[in-house]
């Protein structure tokens, strides 16, 4: 890498808050403290969350349960609800099931978002929707499982959980006002490694650990591999965020993707 690639790392690795140390089980106590915390501070009654089967959503879920029996064993209430939130049947709902079945939520939800997407997407269509409809489409269901997750959230009185971490934070990998939204992100500063590390401690089957990562929004194009999209691999992306050398054309595809989706990591611009 050159100076100014290496300078970059440096800038980004701060602004992400990865630290230079990690231990799994250290991670894991200060993130469930954290949200049991949150509780504590706000009065809320718990947590809501979209399970999908990957390991993102699996350890989000799994550290919210621990914080809201920790919040039951200090005499409080509190309550942890998954969401399944397929667009019609999912393909890999085992994978889904298996998540569950580690994160042992207390409570399970299933909303179908087919038929809210679909009438979304019609009402709009007048617009025109271009030869990207598929893309567009993609980030619809994004959002309408945002909007399913805060109904939930706002009739139980919790709060909503994302799973950004700095993996997919360098990189804009999210959709706006969609997986994007949420009301706290136990797992930032995290790398896509760590998360799997984190998993691991907790105990999670390999098969969720391992689980080759994809959005999965593209109706015409399924399972799509993250790496496919971003153009780099994970493991060139948790290097790059944990200050190790990468080839100079990784750097400079992270570099440029993370200055590119700035405004996704930012508040809305204001008028001063």
């Amino acid at each position: 890498m050159n100076p100014e690639s290496r300078y970059l790392q440096e800038l980004i690795i701060a602004e992400l808050g990865v630290p230079a140390a990690f231990d799994a089980a250290a991670e894991i106590e200060q993130r469930v403290e954290f949200l049991a915390d949150r509780l504590r501070v706000t009065g809320a009654t718990g947590y809501v969350l979209a399970i999908s089967g990957g390991v993102d959503s699996a350890v989000a879920g799994r550290l919210a349960q621990l914080a809201v029996e920790r919040i039951r064993s200090e005499g409080g209430q509190a309550g942890f609800v998954a969401v399944r939130l397929p667009y019609g049947v999912q393909a890999d709902e085992a994978d889904a099931q298996r998540a569950l079945a580690f994160i042992k939520p207390d409570e399970t939800l299933d909303v179908n978002i087919k038929p809210a997407t679909d009438a979304m997407v019609e009402s709009v269509r007048h617009a025109g929707l271009g030869d990207r409809e598929d893309f567009h489409v993609g980030n619809v269901k994004a959002r309408q499982r945002m909007v399913a997750q805060y109904v939930v959230a706002g009739a139980r009185g919790g709060l909503v959980i994302g799973t950004d971490h700095a993996a997919e934070a360098v990189m804009g990998f999210f959709t706006k006002y969609g997986d994007g939204a949420c009301d706290l992100t136990p797992m930032s500063g995290l790398n896509k490694r760590r998360v799997r590390a984190v998993g691991e401690a907790l105990g999670a089957s390999p098969e969720t650990t391992g689980k080759v990562p994809t959005a999965d929004l593209e109706t015409n194009n399924p399972g799509v591999p993250d790496e496919a999209v971003l153009g780099v691999t994970y493991d060139e992306i948790d290097d790059f965020l944990e200050g190790r050398e990468v080839d100079e054309k990784a750097a400079s595809t992270i570099i440029a993707t993370h200055r590119r989706t700035a405004h996704k990591r930012a508040l809305p611009l204001a008028f001063s």
